[in-house]
């Protein structure tokens, strides 16, 4: 790690000097300005493939590649970066989808051309940034960065509600940001009054103990700012929205990217800083991720707009990462980890998908398709392996997140695990029927007569995505050891007898405890622990 002292900073600051190179780029240079565009976005993954490489899962260090610098010495804030397993993959999935997201928009974006790739690469640089500060006034600041360009880029290359979409979702995460901030400095406040020093450590916060009245209200704080994010159910309208009237690339960043920034706030702060209150509000969580679960599989399948019908899709996906999350089991937590990651890759290539016959036909209604696998053979191969992905086939990276949540649901409450497969069974009756819908039958339509199929920059944009998906399908290894740390981290909080050595004994103790009491305790309580 000391070869590489200021890594974080290189990764995270690489797309904003292109941006930067881009302004004074003549704007009527078009094709200048997509090749400075997609070389950056290249070199911000390459340099990021060091935290993959040279990330030490067994290290003694919990935090890795590690910056610190004075920033605002007044208030204690500080320009403190660093990435334990958890932020080191989203930040890997963060430019390995920004190179994608930047190549897919090459023929899509033919007006304010300059101004688009500008706002693509800031809104990557504040991104980056939010999964590897540690200071939390600096991760609030990258938190508010993402907003100004994801609102223009719906706003000014989305479809046509595009502005009232652009608003919703500005206004939606503006209030739970405020919130949010006054949960910060509760937070602040708190530390202050016990150690004397006024700082933004986010390590230190993960040392506090917290009243438990106070862990209650700041938990609300957070928990409205980062649901949000998600989102969960009922903050959830905004999404189908601003997907349906989002470009291509914005819609790929907001799933694959954007919608992780809220649960990752939770498990890097609300679970660690605040675990009483957590683990009091998970009856709660558990009921609103199941009616997103449920509500977002069955929208979806009443949709009749291809876009709109994946959007919902992700309502109903991270409903099933936030139940996993809560269930405090090591393995739900870690599945829920896992699920991210899969819900990036597979979500993101259906809005490739979806944005591909956009750009051919400029329609999204699915009863406009049919047939489109006798005339485009490799888009139909690609959509069937990603709909395999998005709905758990075995092989497939979907699989083993789904099989994780549920085992670590199941030593909780069996109830919440069958509620949870229900809505897998939902999921696999939408996304066939979709397919069914759009790649067989007969072409009744003759605008598809003529579809051209896949062409080699397109091809380009799947194949990682592919790879990805087999790869953590087949051999998923690599990734949860590097959530181990993680997660024995987080769960060293919320559960005080928690013992990561003697984590996997649980595995032979949980059948016991669902046969004496359905995964609950005598007062209803949610059993801790579970399967490593």
């Amino acid at each position: 790690m000391s070869n590489f002292p200021y890594l974080l900073s290189l990764i995270m600051f690489t797309p904003l000097a292109g941006a930067v190179v881009l302004l004074f780029v003549n704007k009527r240079n078009e094709d200048t300005i997509r090749w400075i565009a997609n070389v950056t976005a290249g070199a911000g993954f390459l340099v990021s493939l060091p935290l993959w490489f040279s990330f030490d899962p067994s290290g003694a260090e919990y935090w890795q590649f590690v910056e610190r610098l004075p920033w605002i010495p007044s208030i204690g804030a500080e320009y403190h970066l660093g990435v334990d397993g958890f932020s080191a993959l989203l930040v890997l999935l963060t430019t390995l989808m920004g190179v994608i997201a930047i190549l897919s928009s090459w023929t899509a974006i033919t007006v304010r051309v300059k101004e688009y790739y500008v706002f693509m690469l800031v809104l990557q640089t504040g991104m980056i940034g939010a999964f590897v500060a540690l200071d939390f006034l600096l991760f609030f600041v990258f938190w508010e960065v993402m907003l100004v360009p994801m609102y223009f880029l719906i706003g000014i290359w989305g479809s046509d509600n595009r502005l009232y979409s652009a608003i919703k979702f500005f206004l939606f995460t503006l209030v739970g940001s405020v919130v949010m901030l006054l949960g910060i400095l509760a937070v602040y406040f708190y530390s202050e009054s016990v150690t004397g020093v006024y700082t933004f450590d986010i390590t230190q916060f993960h040392e506090l103990n917290m009243p438990f009245d106070l862990q209650w209200w700041v938990f609300l704080a957070f928990f409205l700012g980062f649901a949000v994010k998600v989102p969960m159910f009922p903050f959830h309208t905004w999404l189908p929205d601003a997907h349906t009237d989002a470009p291509t690339a914005g819609s790929v960043i907001l799933a694959a990217v954007l919608l992780k920034m809220g649960t990752y706030g939770f498990i890097r702060f609300s679970l660690p800083i605040l675990p009483e209150a957590t683990a009091a509000f998970v009856p709660w969580v558990a009921a609103l991720s199941i009616i997103g679960i449920i509500y977002g599989a069955l929208v979806a399948m009443a949709q009749h707009d291809w876009k709109r019908l994946v959007a919902y899709s992700s309502v109903s996906h991270m409903g099933m990462v936030m139940l996993g999350m809560f269930a405090l089991t090591p393995v739900g937590i870690t599945g829920s980890i896992v699920q991210q990651l899969n819900h990036g890759i597979s979500t993101g290539a259906l809005f490739l998908i979806v944005g591909i016959v956009y750009e051919r036909r400029h329609t999204r209604e699915i009863a406009e398709y049919g047939g489109l696998s006798k005339i485009m053979p490799a888009f139909a191969a690609v959509f069937l392996i990603m709909t395999m992905s998005s709905i758990g086939l075995p092989t497939l990276n979907g699989f083993i997140g789904e099989v994780l949540i549920l085992q670590g649901i199941f030593v909780v409450n069996m109830w919440w695990a069958a509620a949870a497969a229900t809505g897998i069974v939902l999921g696999a009756a939408y996304m066939l029927w979709l397919y069914q819908r759009t790649m067989f039958g007969t072409i009744d339509n003759p605008k598809n007569e003529n579809l051209p199929d896949l062409n080699l920059r397109e091809w380009a944009t799947f194949v990682p995505l592919i790879i990805l998906a087999v790869w953590i399908g087949l051999y998923p290894k690599p990734f949860i050891d590097r959530l181990d740390t993680s997660v024995d981290h987080v769960m060293s909080r919320v559960d005080s007898e928690y013992d990561p050595v003697n984590a996997e004994r649980s595995e032979a103790a949980a059948p016991v405890a669902l046969a004496r009491g359905g995964g609950s305790d005598d007062a209803g309580a949610p059993v801790r622990g579970g399967a490593r």
